[in-house]
């Protein structure tokens, strides 16, 4: 299972990043692959949330345009949406504990208690991901075998 960070999705989306062929690709071959994809409403969200803000994009999408993204990522056969467990709240607070710290870190937390509950590697472009012990992490590559 590879669970998808909010970045991946916001550069598979946007054609001026230098990421775009690397996180589209990636999201492209994976969602038609033979691999589960894993989404968390934090991160569509986020993607959602930052793909329609005009103060970050010079032509950001709509918010159907964005939504039209999330339910044909959230329809591919492969694709699952992840929940929290009955011990995601510790989880996630062993995660925190882990690295020291609260404030921005408590989104990526959240995302690899997630990981750790569903058994996943985080897809992202966030090395941040690198301080939570124990928790699989790669970055997405273009020309991945899916």
């Amino acid at each position: 299972m590879k669970l998808v960070d909010t970045n991946v999705l916001i550069y598979a989306v946007d054609e001026q990043s230098k990421q775009h062929q690397a996180a589209k690709g990636w999201l492209d071959n994976s969602l038609s692959g033979q691999i589960s994809v894993g989404f968390a409403w934090q991160a569509l969200l986020g993607f959602v949330r930052i793909s329609t803000h005009a103060a970050i994009f010079s032509e950001p999408l709509s918010h159907s345009e964005a939504m039209n993204y999330v339910d044909l990522w959230l329809g591919a056969r492969s694709a699952h949406l992840l929940h929290p467990g009955a011990t995601h709240s510790q989880i996630m607070r062993e995660c925190l504990d882990e690295v020291g710290q609260g404030g921005a870190i408590a989104s990526d937390a959240h995302l690899a208690a997630l990981a750790k509950e569903h058994k996943a590697t985080v897809v992202t472009f966030d090395s941040d991901f690198a301080r939570f012990p124990g928790i699989r992490w790669e970055r997405p590559w273009a020309d991945s075998s899916a």
